[in-house]
């Protein structure tokens, strides 16, 4: 009878301990370890140990209940629950007092910037991926990928720039960046940004001809270059004949410049040309050059001037160069030698010794008079005065408007060396 009142009194309870009690930090960063642990002052007298985190059951093993990658989620309130046995076949149950566990952000999500904002075609681009970490895990090492659409451009980079060398059109989309941890336990992404590359039209549009247009050769090789002043992207050259509705040749390119060449020249080729470009907005043609084909090459040079339309006036007799005296010399017979030469008006009739070296000892004086009109096409065609008594202290030089394409300029003085040397 005196059995059942005793069990009564024994029977378990819950109530708060200081037999019992709880071990863990206050706070964490994602990403870290977090291990909470429960002891007694004699745990061998602990039938069951239990965790609770916010009046819910965690399982645990042991005496210890680990949060391997601790997220915010896993903020709150943690306490345990211990049944010990106090006498015969009677427990007691004893609980921790609350401990609060608050789980920080170890970095927000990173913001992807682009310098420049809205880039033009052909320039580079600095893709950024800015993010920041808390004072206390400032040696944190962070690893950043860069992404576009479904396309990765850079993955575990050291860095949070990213630089790309040319952009283009059609690389307009959306990008976005990635941060994490090395032990890659912690990572997150940035918003996706739109980059809109803009792309300058064609303007300007230029057909150019290597040689001039009225110093092609017969058998030699001429080259329409057509360019464009301003223009990004790819840009469809083609090279048209006025009077002939098939095109000559087409390019499609990066590029402001592009080139055609007709490698074999002939008198059916003389007439009027033009070329197109266009890189998405529209043709946009360029004015016609007139080209002529002459049977034979010029005759005449002018040497040691800072281009080919300047310098002392030498001319060819019988596979030998040799000089022009200035007797006599005017700006009615530069005006001849620059329209040979396709170098535009006269402008000076400068002494050929200005421009050194001076001429051989050994090289010909060809003519101490020319008396051009100056309508005449070639030197040749004025009448002219053998030399008698002229020497190279004499030579006649020649300023013209003109200035040749340098490309042709030194295909020209290639030609002249092999003949010297010939």
């Amino acid at each position: 009878m005196f059995l059942w009142p005793l069990l009564l009194v024994l029977a378990p309870i819950s109530v708060q301990s200081d037999w019992l009690s709880i071990d863990m930090p206050y706070y964490a960063y994602e990403g870290d370890q977090v291990v909470v642990r429960c002891s007694g002052r004699d745990n061998n007298k602990i039938k069951r140990l239990t965790f609770y985190k916010d009046g819910a059951w965690l399982p645990a093993y042991y005496n210890t209940y680990i949060i391997s990658n601790a997220r915010p989620s896993d903020s709150g309130s943690y306490y345990c629950k211990a049944k010990r046995k106090v006498f015969l076949f009677i427990d007691d149950t004893e609980q921790t007092r609350s401990a609060w566990l608050t789980v920080r952000e170890l970095f927000p999500a990173p913001q992807l910037t682009t310098r420049p904002l809205q880039p033009t075609e052909g320039a580079s681009v600095t893709l950024s991926c800015g993010t920041q970490l808390p004072a206390d895990r400032s040696e944190t090492q962070l690893r950043y990928s860069f992404y576009r659409g479904g396309y990765t451009l850079r993955s575990d980079w050291d860095s949070p720039e990213f630089w790309i060398s040319e952009i283009w059109k059609e690389d307009s989309g959306y990008y976005w960046c990635e941060a994490r941890t090395v032990s890659h336990s912690v990572s997150k992404q940035s918003q996706q940004s739109y980059i809109q590359v803009q792309r300058i039209p064609v303007s300007g549009v230029l057909l150019e001809t290597q040689p001039q247009r009225d110093q092609v050769v017969k058998g030699e090789t001429l080259v329409l270059v057509c360019s464009v002043a301003k223009g990004t992207g790819k840009t469809r050259f083609s090279w048209h004949r006025e009077g002939t509705r098939e095109s000559l040749g087409q390019k499609s390119q990066r590029s402001q410049r592009a080139e055609l060449e007709i490698p074999v020249i002939r008198e059916s080729h003389a007439g009027r040309y033009y070329c197109t470009a266009d890189n998405g907005y529209g043709l946009i043609q360029s004015e016609a050059v007139n080209v002529t084909v002459r049977k034979f090459p010029p005759k005449i040079r002018l040497m040691n001037g800072p281009h080919h339309c300047e310098g002392r006036v030498e001319v060819e007799k019988e596979g030998r160069w040799g000089t022009v005296c200035d007797d006599g010399w005017d700006m009615k017979d530069v005006a001849v030698v620059c329209r040979e030469l396709g170098c535009g008006a006269a402008k000076h009739t400068p002494a050929g010794m200005l421009y050194l070296p001076v001429a051989e000892e050994d090289q010909p004086v060809f003519i101490q008079v020319a008396l051009c009109n100056g309508t005449e096409e070639t030197l040749a065609e004025c009448e002219q005065v053998e030399t008698f008594d002229c020497g190279h202290d004499e030579d006649a030089g020649a300023v013209c408007e003109g200035k040749w394409n340098n490309t042709w300029s030194s295909y020209r003085a290639g030609k002249r060396s092999n003949t010297q040397h010939s």
